[in-house]
């Protein structure tokens, strides 16, 4: 079921987003190489304590840390871990958020580690373009399919794997609530968007092809290719004037 939030919800979500946002901004600034992908987790947990808020993504489902940190051609779901080191030139999924307030922020970035490839730059620019792209058609009377259909032309344009697997969703009191937002689709076909829905609009793109596999560990998520990959992500809350952005630093 949809649930569309009232002005007083919202105000109290937006505290939960802004917390999920300056969270993010925190683990930038530990994109060096020889920095441990638990030490980015660790600052980030400590930074969402510190504010009142808890870790949304500590425990859910069994997830053990508060962050998913990705890098390379792992996709979404990374499990920090001090063995997982990163280099120059790597790129780093983070995806992050907290709860307060009775509500639920969600937000990712792919960041760059030092110097990266071309290759690489252009991923990250396209897959975040990706993400404005959906934001802006997030309006009264569009549909779910418009959002996909921005999301999946303008990667596909590039010859980019769009994934399917995965895809956004609303969120709200719950880290996951209804209807879900794939990165694909047709214009004008799927749920018919209102005032007062909060969504997570999250491009998962891949340098090559569209298909991911899980690994072992039953989280962590690469590409088939084993290309690279890039995720970005925001919560946004749609009013009559169309969407506006929550997870803002």
């Amino acid at each position: 079921m949809i649930t569309l939030k009232n002005a007083h919800e919202i105000r109290a979500m937006s505290e939960a987003c802004r917390i999920s946002a300056q969270a993010l901004k925190v683990a930038g600034e530990y994109m060096q190489p020889g920095v441990s992908t638990k030490e980015i987790d660790d600052a980030i947990r400590k930074y969402i304590v510190s504010t009142g808020a808890k870790p949304n993504f500590l425990g859910y489902g069994g997830f053990p840390a508060s962050a998913c940190i990705s890098i390379n051609n792992e996709v979404i779901h990374g499990i920090p871990s001090k063995k997982r080191i990163l280099h120059e030139g790597d790129i780093v999924s983070v995806d992050v958020g907290a709860f307060y307030n009775d509500f639920n922020g969600d937000n990712a970035y792919t960041f760059a580690v030092g110097e990266i490839s071309d290759e690489a730059k252009q991923l990250l620019r396209v897959t975040e373009e990706c993400l404005y792209k959906a934001i802006e058609v997030a309006k009264p009377g569009n549909r779910i399919g418009d959002i996909g259909h921005a999301v999946q032309s303008h990667a596909e344009s590039f010859g980019y794997g769009v994934v399917r697997k995965f895809v956004g969703h609303g969120v709200g009191r719950k880290l996951h609530e209804d209807p879900e937002v794939p990165n694909f689709g047709n214009p004008g076909r799927g749920v018919r968007l209102a005032a007062g829905m909060t969504l997570a609009i999250e491009p998962m793109i891949n340098l090559v092809g569209a298909d991911v596999r899980v690994l072992s560990d039953g989280w962590t998520t690469v590409t088939a290719s084993g290309s690279i990959a890039a995720h970005f992500e925001h919560s946004i809350v749609i009013t009559d004037e169309g969407a506006r952005i929550l997870t803002r630093a």
